[in-house]
């Protein structure tokens, strides 16, 4: 390699350095401030439950907040993703204050919904503003939009390498674009750091009986699987549906008034437990068994929510529904509870995503790489069997999974991205 060569790539790695610290500490102090809110927001709803009767006039102001001033961002994770694939504008900076606004307002009322949507667009938001600064050109501008979708999900799951691999694979169903690669990784690690040093806490979880590999766990972790890749599709199709629904009502900010109505009614007879992110009833369902029928009611209040124009993210919700579906599964399948309440975390959201590499790296950060094995098979087998269905709209399919499965994608498509119209 000549010296010319070596200084270049000496210059490219300190140029992505530098900006990975500089994105990376702001998003990681944005995410840490998010988290310590929102659980805020968990910890008062929890104590005071007859305020899930103020959901519908949250869901007001949150639908009328959008529809007045944030038409512009309104589009979430899918409005990045499409930045990405078609530079047209820079994201508006006020995309992070707005679903911040919105997803505590959610939670904060008893909403069913996550929080990676909010951390992402967050991230994406505050690494587009360098684009009014710094004259980039379009792969540069691609690479800041990867580094804050990276950084965003790094920090508020606290799981970098997934982060980072999370975003290069979401962007295109199939394939990897790996020129963010470096920045990718570099600006994950700096925002997990950021966020544990403002303070930001995640959970932890513990998989401790972990069976050898054998033919015959193959065989389970397979059927295991399969289930795990359609209950992934059933949660994005449960979008679609409730999405349309509630498009029938004309005036947008009054569908939220109507869901949330409908939930405070609902969650009043049979209790919280399905508000929320619901961490407790995740980390329960790694210790014992859970109710049979967790992961169906969760799968439906969170696609009811978020169909309702409610703001927040499905990821935590799918970890859920996963790790209870897993634990469910106990009855048909021999393997440890935990190890089946693993799988179901990581495969259900690698199904729902179509982002399968990041899952495995995740089940190995959250879980450790004793269940490797158990988590990749689990993810590349959801994968394929949730079909073409993605929560994120805007996602360009690079390669169809299975040649059967290439005459479902165009209509599912065209269901999935006419919820954005």
């Amino acid at each position: 390699m000549s010296l010319k060569l070596s200084l270049s790539f000496l210059t490219y790695l300190a140029k992505w350095l530098l900006i990975s610290l500089i994105i990376g500490v702001a998003v990681g102090a944005a995410a840490a401030l998010f988290l310590i809110t929102l659980q805020w927001c968990t910890d008062y709803r929890t104590q005071n439950e007859m305020i899930i009767w103020l959901l519908p006039i949250a869901g007001f102001f949150i639908g009328a907040l959008y529809h007045y001033f944030g038409k512009s961002v309104a589009r979430g994770n899918n409005q990045l993703i499409d930045e990405y694939h078609n530079p047209k504008e820079v994201i508006p900076f006020k995309m992070a204050p707005w679903v911040l606004i919105g997803t505590l307002g959610t939670h904060l009322f008893g909403g069913s919904a996550g929080r990676e949507g909010t951390a992402v667009q967050i991230g994406g938001a505050i690494a587009d503003q360098f684009s009014r600064f710094i004259k980039l050109d379009s792969l540069d501008r691609k690479v800041f939009l990867t580094m804050g979708i990276s950084a965003g999900f790094a920090a508020v799951f606290g799981t970098p390498l997934a982060g980072a691999i999370f975003a290069l694979e979401v962007l295109i169903i199939g394939r990897a674009r790996y020129e963010a690669i470096v920045p990718s990784i570099l600006v994950a690690v700096i925002a997990d750091i950021a966020c544990q040093y403002f303070g930001g806490v995640h959970t932890h979880y513990f998989v401790e009986n972990v069976p050898k590999m054998t033919i015959e766990n193959v065989g389970w972790i397979t059927l295991a699987s399969i289930v795990f890749g359609l209950v992934a599709r059933l949660f994005s199709y449960g979008n679609v549906f409730w999405g349309n629904l509630f498009k029938k009502i004309n005036y947008p900010p009054l569908r939220p008034v109507v869901g949330g109505l409908v939930l405070a009614i609902i969650f009043y007879f049979i209790g919280t437990r399905y508000a929320g992110l619901g961490v407790p009833v995740i980390v329960e369902a790694f210790e014992q068994e859970v109710g049979k029928q967790d992961f169906i009611l969760k799968l439906l209040f969170t696609t009811f929510t978020l169909g309702a124009g409610f703001k927040g993210g499905e990821v935590t919700p799918l970890f859920f529904i996963g790790a209870t579906l897993g634990n469910a599964l106990v009855w048909f399948i021999p393997l440890p509870i935990d190890v089946l309440a693993a799988m179901g975390f990581v495969a259900v959201f690698a199904g729902a995503t179509n982002t399968p590499i990041a899952c495995i790296l995740m089940g190995i950060e959250l879980f450790g790489s004793d269940v490797a094995q158990y988590v990749a098979i689990a993810c590349f087998i959801a994968y394929v069997f949730s079909g073409h269905s993605s929560i994120y709209s805007s996602q360009i399919i690079g390669s169809a999974k299975h040649p059967v499965l290439g005459f479902q994608k165009e209509k599912f498509i065209k269901e999935i991205q006419s919820l954005d119209k």
